[in-house]
C-alpha cells in the first residue's frame, strides 16, 4: 500500500494499528507494514484525525461514574463502581494510550526524515500526544475513584461502630479487615499491568484521598469514649500499615519511600485528632492547638461533641477557646466534615510571624508530651499490638515525596 502520491525515494516503516477485541475485552496490537512514498500536505492531517478519533474511542471505553449537575453538586461525580474486569480494562486503556503517545512521536520523527522541507511545519503530533496524555490521566483518576468507591461500605461501617460504649480495646475492627481485603484483591493486578510511573501516579492519588477521607470519617462518628478512641487509634495504625504495604503488594517499590512519607503524614492527622479526643477536658483546647495548629473553631466544637459534652459545657470551653484569639481559618477538613470527600489537600499552617517566648515553647512541649502519652496503659492484647505497630512504623525509611502529576 502506498501512502502519498508520485514517485520518489521510499522508506519502509511500521504504522501501529490498535484494535479493540470486544469479545475478550482486551486491546490488541497489530503491526502493518507500509511503504512510504512522497509525503503530501494532507497526510499529517489524516493521521492526526485518525489518532484523535482513536483517543476519543479509548476515552469512551472508560467506566462511567455519576454525571450531570446533580452528581457534581452531591459529590457523586467521582463515585464509580468498578469490577475487577473494569480495573483490568482501565489498565489496558492506559497502556494503549501510552503506546499511542510514544508511537505518534516516533511517527512524526520518522516522517520528518523523509519529507520535503516545505512540509516540515505541518508534521506536528504534539496535540495528538496531548490527547493521549489526557486519556491516561482520566483513566488513572477513574481507577482511583473506582477503588475509593469500594471503601464506601467500610467507611459507613466505621461510623456505625458504637464507639461511645465499647468496654475494652481488642484486635483491629472488622471494617479494617475489609479494607485490607479490597486492596489485596485489586493492587496485585494493578501493579502487574501498569508501568512503574503510572502505578506511582495511582498510589499518589489514592494516598491524597484516603488520608483526608479517614480523618473526615472520624468526625462523622457519633460519641467516642476513651476506650473507643483507643480502639480507633489501633485501627488507624492498622490502616496505615495496610496502606504502607501497597507498593510491595503491587510488586513495585521504586517510589515507595516518598509514598510512605506521605501516608505517614496524612494518617498522623487522624492519630492527632484521636489524641485530642482522648485528652482531659481541662487540657483539650491546649492539645488541639498543639497537635492540629491548622484547626478551626467549628472543628473544635465537633470534637467536644464527640467527647460527649453537653451543650452548656461545650459553650463554656468554646468561649474560653475563642477568647484566645487563635485566628484559625476555616479549613477544607472542617468544611467537608458532612460531605462526600474528594481528593483533599491538607492546608499548610500559616508561618509564624514572631518567635514565641520560652514559656510558650515550654507549654507547647508539655502539651505534646502529654498528648504522646495519651492512650497508654490499656493492658490488652489489642493495645499491645497497637504499640508494636507504632514501633514498626517508626522503623520505615522515608524519602522525599515527589509529585508525578498535577492532575
Amino acid at each position: 500500500m502506498k501512502i502519498g502520491g508520485g514517485g520518489g525515494v521510499c522508506e519502509a516503516w511500521c504504522l501501529v494499528v490498535f484494535l479493540y477485541n470486544k469479545d475478550e475485552d482486551v486491546i490488541n496490537f497489530k503491526t502493518l507494514q507500509f511503504d512510504v512514498g512522497l509525503w503530501t500536505f494532507d497526510d499529517p492531517k489524516v493521521f492526526q484525525r485518525v489518532l484523535r478519533a482513536y483517543a476519543t474511542k479509548l476515552f469512551m471505553k472508560l467506566p462511567k461514574g455519576g454525571m450531570g449537575i446533580v452528581a457534581a453538586a452531591t459529590g457523586m461525580d467521582g463515585h464509580i463502581k468498578t469490577s475487577d474486569k473494569d480495573e483490568r480494562l482501565i489498565c489496558y486503556i492506559v497502556n494503549t494510550a501510552e503506546y499511542c503517545h510514544k508511537t505518534a512521536g516516533e511517527l512524526s520523527e520518522n516522517v520528518l526524515k523523509i519529507i520535503d522541507s516545505q512540509y516540515t511545519d505541518s508534521v506536528d503530533m504534539s496535540e495528538v500526544q496531548d490527547e493521549f496524555s489526557a486519556v491516561i490521566t482520566k483513566a488513572l483518576v477513574k481507577l482511583v475513584h473506582g477503588v475509593e468507591t469500594k471503601f464506601d461500605i467500610e467507611m459507613g461501617a466505621m461510623t456505625r461502630v458504637p464507639w461511645g460504649t465499647l468496654e475494652s480495646v481488642g484486635d483491629q475492627s472488622e471494617y479494617v479487615n475489609s479494607i485490607n481485603m479490597i486492596l489485596s484483591g485489586s493492587v496485585p493486578t494493578l501493579g502487574s499491568l501498569l508501568s512503574p510511573i503510572y502505578f506511582q501516579f495511582f498510589l499518589d492519588k489514592l494516598a491524597s484521598s484516603l488520608g483526608p477521607r479517614f480523618y473526615l470519617n472520624v468526625l462523622k462518628c457519633k460519641q467516642i469514649s476513651e476506650t473507643g478512641a483507643q480502639q480507633m487509634l489501633l485501627d488507624t495504625q492498622a490502616v496505615k500499615t495496610i496502606l504502607l504495604d501497597i507498593p510491595s503488594l503491587g510488586r513495585q517499590t521504586s517510589g515507595a519511600a516518598g509514598y510512605a512519607k506521605f501516608i505517614s503524614r496524612e494518617m498522623s492527622k487522624a492519630e492527632s485528632l484521636l489524641k485530642v479526643i482522648l485528652s482531659p477536658i481541662d487540657s483539650v483546647a491546649d492539645t488541639y492547638g498543639a497537635l492540629i495548629p491548622e484547626g478551626t473553631p467549628s472543628e473544635f466544637q465537633r470534637i467536644l461533641e464527640l467527647k460527649g459534652l453537653k451543650k452548656a459545657d461545650q459553650q463554656t470551653i468554646l468561649d474560653d477557646f475563642n477568647k484566645r484569639g487563635s485566628g484559625f481559618l476555616e479549613s477544607p477538613v472542617a468544611a467537608q466534615a458532612n460531605q462526600v470527600p474528594q481528593m483533599v489537600v491538607a492546608p499548610v499552617p500559616p508561618p509564624l510571624t514572631s518567635t514565641p517566648s520560652a514559656a510558650v515553647i515550654a507549654s507547647r512541649e508539655d502539651v505534646l508530651t502529654r498528648a504522646a502519652a495519651l492512650g497508654r496503659g490499656a493492658a490488652t492484647t489489642g493495645f499491645k499490638r497497637f504499640l508494636a505497630l507504632t514501633e514498626a512504623a517508626k522503623d520505615r525509611k522515608d524519602g522525599p515525596f515527589r509529585k508525578l502529576f498535577n492532575a
